[in-house]
């Protein structure tokens, strides 16, 4: 079920993400997780262009967005959604059925329209996938260092008790040796 996004949401901030500063960038992109879906009408707003452009820039790139990028309402659920979403009014009186955009769909959305905000994001997004890559790498560098010392702590740990045994040895009191008897000792020889 589609939700609708009122400006009054965390979500509007998601929305207008690339009017954002950096920091704000970063916790806008954390709030998506709670959203799902967006219509073409919303989208086409964020990517300052008329639906009607981003629709067929879609048509033109059919390729670029297969069935979990981007599916098409049905009469039901454009009503459904009309009734619910106060700023999709004039959804009502459109003759065609509106198109939704899953998260990964709205993504290859800029990458087809030429606006100047969908330009921004597609770059925007560039730049934070660079920045998780970098980031998992380094994860990787921490956790392929971490298992390198305790490599050398286990190593270390067996040259400890080694050391440990040694010391306690050497502190172990020396007992007198036995003294000899001096003389002949019947049975022993």
């Amino acid at each position: 079920m589609l939700r609708c996004r009122s400006t009054k949401t965390p979500q509007a901030d998601v929305i207008r993400a690339h009017d954002l500063s950096q920091s704000k960038r970063s916790r806008a992109i954390q709030a998506a997780d709670t959203l799902n879906d967006f219509v073409d009408a919303d989208l086409a707003q964020f990517y300052g262009v008329p639906t009607k452009r981003l629709n067929e820039q879609v048509k033109r790139n059919k390729a670029r967005f297969p069935k979990d990028f981007m599916f098409q309402l049905s009469a039901r659920e454009k009503s459904e959604l009309v009734a619910n979403c106060d700023h999709l009014e004039n959804l009502k009186y459109s003759q065609s059925l509106p198109f939704v955009f899953t998260e990964h769909g709205a993504i290859m959305a800029a990458s087809v329209l030429n606006s100047q905000k969908a330009i921004e994001a597609s770059v925007f997004i560039v730049r934070a996938f660079v920045r998780i890559r970098r980031v998992i790498a380094e994860h990787k560098e921490i956790s392929r260092r971490i298992v390198q010392i305790e490599n050398r702590l286990a190593d270390h740990d067996e040259q400890i008790i080694e050391l440990i045994k040694a010391i306690k040895q050497l502190l172990k009191p020396d007992l007198p040796p036995k003294k000899r008897r001096i003389g002949f000792h019947a049975g022993k020889h």
